[in-house]
This record gives C-alpha cells, structure tokens and sequence, in this order.
C-alpha cells in the first residue's frame, strides 16, 4: 500500500462524498478516482479492499466532525445554564450540519455496517467514546443535567440533524433552534438562583 498520506486523506473525503451522493452501493475505486480527479487505480495502490475503503471513511469523519479547541473551550469556560447549554448544541447543530457530505456518509456507513462487521465494530467503539466524551465534558464543565440527560440530548439531536440534511422544510432552522431550546430547558433542571 502507499504511503502518500495527504494523498490518501484526499482519496478518503473523495470515498465520504461518493457516500454521500451516491450510497454505499455506489462506493467503488473507480467513483473514488474519478471524484478525487486522480488517474484510475490510484485509489486501489492505498486500500487493501473496499472495506478498508469503507473504515478508513468512517475514522475520517469523526476526524473531520471533531470540534476544535475554541469550541471545547467555550464549553468549559461559559456559564453553567440551560441557556449557555442549548446555545453549545444549537452550535453542535451547525457545525455537523454544515459538514452534509459527512454526515449523510455516515449514516450510509451506518447502513452498511448492519452487514458488515468489522465495519459495526469499528463504528460501535467510536459512537461510544462519542457518547461519552460529551457526558464527561458536560459533566466536568459543571453544565446542569446528568448523564441520563446528556444521552438523550445526543439522541434527539441526531434525529434533528437528520431531518435538516435529508428533509430541511419539516424542521426549518429557525425551529430547530426553538426546539433545541426547548429540548434543554425540558430535560435540564432550572439554573441554580
């Protein structure tokens, strides 16, 4: 295999937005090539198969959806309410939302993972380590609410990111702020007085 690593980075977000546009079905060296307009076969010199293909799409995802220091910092440095907590998911919102390809990639990998199991496997430890790293960053920055409440936060939330990549009229933006507000201000208890 090669070893050209921002080649190889190129040749995977050309594979999440073959994902996206076309499926998993759709997910081949050649649709990878062709996307990342490099010479057909290049994509196979860096991918055993097509489910290495598939795996290396998902760690780049969760790469590429990573926050950034200011985000996490603004976590713990803003005040413990409901308020400065529905504004940090109204900002998770946004940020996963405006990274379509990639999310729309991953719920294609999460299809193909009810097949493949190497492939559930890897997508399984890392929604986990996601769960709980945002249970123990809400926790340690003191942000009102216990775990229970941050799970189903993350469950809603990802059913309203769903709606606004796939169906966008159900939920315009202006509403699923409203509702994302809504959803804290019901499941966190009332800012300490």
């Amino acid at each position: 295999m090669r070893q050209n690593l921002a080649r190889r980075a190129a040749l995977v977000d050309a594979a999440i937005e073959v994902l996206a546009r076309d499926g998993a079905r759709g997910l081949t060296f050649r649709a990878v090539d062709a996307e990342a307009a490099v010479p057909k076969g290049t994509a196979s010199n860096y991918f055993a198969n097509r489910d290495d293909l598939l795996n290396q799409s998902g760690v780049r995802i969760y790469e590429r959806l990573r926050p950034d220091e200011a985000v996490l910092r603004a976590m713990s440095e803003g005040p413990a309410t409901r308020e400065h907590t529905a504004r940090l998911v109204r900002e998770v919102v946004r940020r996963v939302t405006s990274f379509r390809a990639g999310y729309l990639a991953l719920l294609e990998l999460r299809l193909e993972a009810t097949r493949r199991p190497a492939l559930r496997a890897l997508l399984t430890e890392r929604v986990k380590e996601d769960v709980a790293g945002n249970v123990a960053g809400h926790l340690a920055a003191g942000l009102p609410g216990d775990a229970d409440a941050v799970r189903m936060i993350y469950l809603a939330v990802n059913w309203l990111v769903v709606e606004r990549l796939t169906l966008p009229e159900v939920f315009p933006e202006e509403d699923a702020g409203e509702l994302i507000t809504a959803l804290v201000e019901r499941l966190l208890p009332p800012d300490a007085l």
